[in-house]
């Protein structure tokens, strides 16, 4: 089991936040106009595959052994529930929701988060546990809305996107139940084995439910495809899994911060999508949760 030390704000790590909080911020609309053309699992899975073995071959290049049978379980582990589960169900979400109010509902993941590691011997304090309540008010508050309230399945979509994202976090730095280590490869090539086989299960998910995409496919969508494999899956990805490695988990999910108020403002001025004032609202309530969630936590 990992045990929690105090955080360097190295150049990487400050790199990395900056990655995840706005990177990921104008993901959910890119998301959004790929699925023009790729369908939710077919889309998450082509674009992993194809990021995961670039990052294993320049991996391998720099002299990275290939991953141990122990290692690959560990990868398929992690690509099943942020990539399967937390990547697929998010664009699941996309096609029933607005990809701003996808995006607010995905900040909820600190109060799972938090929730999660109390199996760990983890206790959150007062702050702390006052900023879950707050936290899951605003996500509450959320659901009712206009657009999660008129759309029961892209709310399902979303809890279950952020219920398996906040356990891969999870057992990604203490381990999986009972303090057994997670094993995965080291640097880049642990990041690369969870995406080809996280992209393998999303194609095979894609599959099952008969997704068919557009070919060709429409320009905009390719173009968003490809942003979304470099920067999202390539860069994004692998920022996310270096903060698990060298922070915390509460650390690592700050881009809940920053990733709602770019994909709420991208999706409305950019993509034409409408947000209630009922909505915005509860968008500050969960960001006044996770503030309070959050704040000093590397103390």
């Amino acid at each position: 089991m990992k045990t929690t030390t105090a955080i360097r704000f190295t150049p990487l790590v400050l790199m990395c936040l900056v990655a995840t909080w706005f990177i990921w911020g104008s993901m959910y609309l890119a998301i959004k106009w790929a699925l023009v053309s790729f369908p939710p699992f077919y889309q998450m899975g082509t674009q992993f595959i194809v990021a995961g073995v670039l990052l294993a071959a320049l991996s391998k290049w720099r002299g990275t052994a290939w991953p141990t049978a122990n290692e690959w379980f560990g990868g398929a582990v992690m690509g099943a529930l942020l990539l399967l589960g937390g990547y697929g169900f998010t664009a699941l979400a996309e096609t029933r929701v607005g990809s701003g109010l996808v995006v607010a509902f995905g900040a909820v993941v600190p109060s799972m988060v938090a929730l999660a590691e109390w199996g760990y011997g983890i206790r959150p304090g007062m702050r702390r546990g006052i900023g879950i309540v707050i936290g899951l008010i605003g996500t509450v508050m959320l659901a009712e809305g206009n657009g999660f309230g008129a759309s029961v399945s892209g709310l399902i979509f979303m809890a279950i996107s952020c219920a398996t994202w906040s356990v891969g976090s999870v057992w990604a730095v203490h381990g999986l139940p009972g303090g057994k280590p997670l094993k995965l490869a080291s640097g880049f090539m642990g990041h690369a084995s969870q995406m080809v086989v996280g992209g393998g299960m999303l194609l095979v998910a894609s599959w099952s439910v008969g997704e068919v995409p557009v070919w060709p496919p429409e320009p905009m969508a390719l173009a968003s495809w490809t942003y979304l494999m470099i920067a999202g899956s390539l860069v994004g990805y692998t920022a996310y899994m270096l903060l698990l490695e060298r922070t915390t988990p509460s650390l690592a999910a700050s881009y809940t911060y920053v990733n709602p108020l770019v994909a709420l403002i991208l999706g409305t001025v950019i993509g034409g999508e409408l947000v209630s004032g009922f909505e915005w609202l509860a968008v500050v309530v969960v960001l006044v949760g996770v503030v309070m969630l959050m704040w000093k936590q590397a103390e």
